[in-house]
């Protein structure tokens, strides 16, 4: 199998400036979703750090010689390891640059990554925050994320919560983030993908329009990835556009079937649209 991926981002009908980022290093396997958050335009910032310092960590160390500045666990595996590591080194380097920069003070921001092991047939996926990681399979979705936020966390510790009660929470505050503290809990999960799977990247101003079965028909209906991609965006921007919308579409297919261009990256925004065949890093 090989991964097909393509990327969008947009700034949605009521922000005046985008704060998420994305990156696709096809060459890796990894693909990166991050929301920023913080004045001044500082969420950019922040999810930009994130992406950039994730992907940069990447090609540090993809020699085997090459030297971790993070504990090396011995229960995960390599992929794991690197996915895992590249999280935490963006965390440190967005706090870092949180308390160095007044204009930067408690910027901070979402990530969710994926990284895909051809050799053990695995795709890995690491998050901090409430950008998700979805799976579409024949006619089901599954959100394969569970979001850390304020509602959620009230749930596991009160799981009887009546929907009055649940009304009463406040939405959309995240309880876990990038560049908060100088260390961070990553969630990792991993899924064996089969031909055919879409797995779907995104920030809050996806899954916050768009209900999953809407998630799910839009991606059934085509097998490009970045017409899917296109295809969430806009429907998101019909429900209302509240936020900036980022989505990461990583198709699985037979390798004989598939051009030599397996990645192909998209940036939208009020200037028109912007298509790069080399695999980098968008912010």
């Amino acid at each position: 199998m090989r991964a097909v991926a393509s990327g969008m981002t947009d700034v949605g009908l009521q922000r005046d400036h985008n704060e998420d980022s994305y990156a696709v290093l096809s060459e890796y396997g990894l693909y990166i979703v991050a929301d920023g958050m913080g004045g001044h335009r500082a969420g950019d910032v922040a999810s930009r750090l994130a992406t950039d310092s994730i992907a940069e960590f990447f090609r540090s160390t993809a020699n085997d010689d090459a030297t971790w500045p993070i504990h090396f666990d011995a229960n995960l595996t390599e992929d794991e390891n690197r996915l895992l590591s590249g999280i935490m080194v963006a965390n440190r380097r967005i706090f870092e640059r949180s308390i160095r920069s007044r204009e930067c003070a408690g910027m901070g921001t979402t990530v969710v990554g994926a990284v895909f092991s051809k050799k053990r047939n695995r795709l890995y996926v690491g998050h901090v925050g409430d950008s998700r990681a979805y799976r579409v399979r024949g006619g089901t979705i599954q959100q394969l994320t569970r979001d850390h936020s304020l509602i959620n966390d009230y749930l596991m510790a009160m799981p009887d919560l009546t929907e009055e009660q649940r009304a009463e929470l406040p939405k959309n505050v995240i309880t876990r983030a990038l560049g908060m503290q100088d260390s961070v809990a990553v969630d990792l999960m991993s899924d064996e993908p089969h031909i055919g799977d879409v797995y779907i990247l995104c920030s809050d101003g996806l899954s916050g329009m768009l209900t999953d079965e809407q998630i799910r028909d839009l991606v059934a209906g085509t097998t490009d990835t970045v017409e899917i991609c296109r295809r969430l965006i806009e429907k998101a921007n019909e429900q209302g556009g509240e936020d900036n919308i980022t989505v990461l579409a990583i198709r699985f297919d037979d390798e004989d079937e598939i051009s030599d261009d397996p990645t192909i990256q998209i940036k939208t925004s009020d200037l028109g649209l912007t298509q790069s065949d080399e695999p980098s890093s968008e912010g």
